[in-house]
């Protein structure tokens, strides 16, 4: 079956494709890149996982080609077992070389058990796998700022230190989110000068680039920039 989807991919190849990505994701061999497109993969893996066919290709770790881990991810988003689902997740993401297969890989299944997820969260900030640190800070960022919102997730976040440029551009997203859904709550991380110099600025710069903050939120975000 792994021969099989694998061929099946080759067949999906947009070579195009294939050179523009190199240049997206630096961290990735350019010769692992097949160039399959975004939707040709979404759809082949509501296809697989339909038809029960994903067992033998998910236990294919470690991949060859940059398009299987995307797959991967795919699958696993389609998954609607939550506990084979997490199970699944926890096995990939030592695997995970790169940030578009991590921030794509959003199973659709955690929505409905976040009280259970917050653990797992909790175990992958404390990894030394930059991409499962920010696996992690993307599922606080998509499920724990609205109704579930609690300002200890937030300070999980804040206790993330890393030099590593990936994990704090997800820091940065993650906080600038937060501005925008619980204002109130998160501008003292800023005022306070909790987090770095280079994410506390990145923060405020993704945070006056979106529409969802007002005017005068803005204004006063960029008052607070540091050197």
């Amino acid at each position: 079956m792994v021969e099989e989807i694998r061929k099946q991919l080759f067949e999906f190849q947009d070579v195009k494709y294939k050179d523009f990505q190199k240049n997206l994701i630096p961290t990735v061999d350019p010769e692992s890149i097949i160039g399959v497109r975004t939707p040709e993969l979404r759809k082949y893996a509501k296809q697989l996982v339909k038809e029960n066919k994903t067992d033998e290709f998910l236990s294919d770790l470690p991949h060859k080609y940059f398009d299987e881990n995307q797959l991967h991810a795919f699958i696993l988003s389609e998954l609607k077992d939550y506990e084979k689902c997490v199970e699944e997740v926890c096995r990939f993401l030592p695997y995970v070389d790169n940030w578009a297969t991590c921030d794509q890989m959003s199973p659709n299944v955690f929505k409905k058990h976040r009280t259970e997820l917050m653990e797992y969260i909790k175990q992958w900030l404390k990894s030394d796998k930059t991409y499962t640190v920010r696996f992690a800070i993307g599922m606080l960022m998509q499920h724990y700022l609205d109704d579930e919102f609690d300002i200890g997730y937030a300070e999980m976040v804040q206790e993330v230190k890393s030099e590593e440029y990936y994990i704090n551009m997800m820091i940065a997203w993650y906080f600038a989110t937060a501005l925008a859904k619980q204002y109130d709550n998160i501008l003292p991380v800023l005022e306070q000068n909790r987090l770095d110099v280079w994410t506390h600025n990145k923060v405020i710069q993704k945070a006056v680039e979106s529409y969802r903050i007002m005017p005068e939120q803005k204004a006063y975000l960029k008052s607070l920039k540091r050197k």
